[in-house]
């Protein structure tokens, strides 16, 4: 049973096209592409800009009505074009009057009677008219589909946008934007609403907080989270994600698949993954299918496109892939895809063909020869190329291995004589050093000792002789001041009794403040005198001795 459940198609998708008219003519944005999505299984749609992948993405989920073709979930059809009916009814019609007017123009040369003529043309147009009816039931039958598919069977497919910040209306709060498929299912309950939203929010990575706030107020991450939970709130089984991480930065186009891969494994979702970048489509896909210009050309597992890519187009596009290594960037050699001289399909059309076991390239009969034999290993052109290669990667090991060699050799010739010859010099320096710094310290000492013995005899005289003449210059000062106080004493005493003589007093005092600071003055000039005479002394005597 559970190997049944993981082979079980869930999309399965036939000559789906979705055309646009362009003027006069037509733009065939998805031509014919067939593929199909197993249940719990991650489906990478990959190639360059403008090749339909989005467009593809947009027609299964119905925003766009397929031109041609049929989409299938779960068995039922919810998408189908009319356009080929249409078309085989017009060509049909077309033809008949060709034909017609053949079979008159037999009948005027006179190369077929009329009764045979008239016979023929009833059969043709019996004929065609039975296949018009067919179409004209197709096309009955397709409306009826598209138009009478349950909303129950389409809401189980949701989608994530590419640019986040399109896809959310600005003037819609957070639990507006992701509460508003279950408003429209008709679901009126204000409280469940609320923690499903809430819900929805932690799954993804988010707090409740951000519910009533608007999608300006959050960062390009934020916003894919927001249209993330938007599409998982409504329980789908097929989540189509188109280009989720194309327009965030690195660390978040991580964050952003590790999301999706937590959310496929909690709620066994299906998910068909639009992208450009190869490296990391291989990391989240289980199969992989290359577009080129509305075309799928090549489809298959994302291990074996990686390691045996057919299609000249797959080619080109791993080629393009850049690895953080710089020796490999410098020799990485690119291809170009030239469809032109490429292919010729001249003779015969080319079509989805299975090479090997789930492994389809688009081709025709000799390109699907050549495809075999590159994948058997028989080809002729590939084994002269492997031989070339592997002589020439021998041949570089070789002449590396020559060429360091010598070198290595040569290098430690050159560096023991220098490591020798430096020795021998450095020890001879060492002794001389020695030697002639020994005499220089003892001539240096024996000049400092007598030096410092003449200082300190010069020192101690004449610090006797400032101390003798500080002595009577302190006596001096005493005395003068002695005769001063008592005359301030005499004359503030008259002061108290009488007011008026106020003058008299202050003159006195300065007075008697001037002498003594003058004399003080003048006897620690003296002192300052005699101090730089010693000074003088001892800066001669030093002189004398070193000279």
């Amino acid at each position: 049973m559970e190997n049944k459940q993981e082979e079980q198609v869930l999309l399965k998708v036939e000559n789906l096209s979705q055309y646009f008219p362009l003027g006069n003519q037509t733009l065939k944005a998805v031509d014919h592409v067939s593929f199909d999505i197993k249940k719990g299984e991650v489906f990478g749609l990959v190639g360059e800009s403008g090749c339909g992948k989005t467009t593809t993405g947009r027609t299964i989920i119905r925003i766009y009505n397929p031109s041609t073709g049929n989409v299938y979930f779960n068995g039922k059809r919810i998408g189908a074009g009319i356009q080929d009916y249409k078309e085989g009814i017009k060509n049909t019609k077309s033809e008949e009057k060709k034909t017609i007017k053949e079979i008159n123009d037999a009948v005027l040369n006179g190369e077929k009677s009329k009764e045979n003529a008239d016979l023929e043309i009833q059969q043709l147009k019996e004929s065609n008219a039975l296949k018009i009816k067919d179409l004209k039931k197709e096309i009955s039958s397709a409306k009826y589909d598209q138009k009478h598919t349950k909303k129950d069977v389409v809401t189980k497919i949701q989608m994530i946008f590419q640019d986040p910040i399109a896809s959310l209306d600005p003037r819609m709060t957070v639990k507006e934007i992701i509460s508003e498929g279950l408003v429209i299912q008709g679901v009126k309950d204000k409280k469940y609403i609320e923690e499903k939203v809430y819900e929805m929010l932690e799954l993804v990575g988010l707090v409740r907080e951000h519910a009533d706030r608007y999608p300006h107020e959050f960062s390009g991450g934020q916003r894919q989270r927001i249209g993330i939970a938007r599409a998982i709130i409504m329980n789908p089984e097929l989540i189509i994600a188109d280009e989720p991480v194309s327009a965030l930065d690195v660390s978040i186009q991580a964050q952003v698949i590790n999301l999706l891969n937590e959310l496929r494994e909690k709620m066994g979702l299906t998910i068909l993954f639009i992208a450009h970048d190869l490296s990391v489509v291989k990391y989240f896909s289980n199969r992989i299918g290359v577009m080129y210009f509305g075309k799928m050309v090549e489809l298959t597992t994302s291990d074996e496109l990686f390691a045996h890519p057919l299609h000249p187009y797959t080619r080109s596009l791993l080629s393009a892939i850049p690895l953080p290594d710089p020796e490999y960037e410098k020799k990485r050699k690119r291809f170009t895809y030239n469809p032109l001289a490429e292919h010729d399909y001249s003779k015969q059309e080319p079509t989805l063909r299975e090479i090997v076991p789930g492994h389809f390239v688009l081709c025709n009969d000799e390109e699907e020869k050549k495809y075999l034999e590159i994948l058997n290993g028989d080809s002729k052109a590939t084994e002269p190329v492997k031989e070339a290669a592997a002589e020439e990667a021998a041949l570089v090991e070789e002449t590396v291995a020559e060429e360091t060699t010598p070198v290595e050799e040569t290098v430690a010739e050159e560096t023991t004589p220098v490591e020798e010859t430096v020795a021998e010099e450095s020890a001879p320096v060492e002794e001389t050093v020695s030697e002639e710094a020994a005499p220089v310290e003892e001539t240096v000492s024996e000049e400092a000792a007598p030096v410092e013995e003449t200082v300190a005899e010069e020192a101690t005289p004449v610090e006797e002789t400032v101390a003798e003449e500080a002595a009577p210059v302190e006596e001096t000062v005493a005395e003068e001041a002695a005769p001063v106080e008592e005359t301030v004493a005499e004359e503030s005493a008259p002061v108290v009794e009488a007011k008026p003589a106020k003058k008299t007093t202050k003159s006195t005092t300065t007075k008697a403040k001037s002498t003594t600071t003058t004399k003080a003055k003048s006897t620690t000039t003296k002192t300052k005198s005699t101090t730089t005479k010693s000074k003088t002394t001892t800066k001669k005597a030093v002189n004398k001795e070193e000279e």
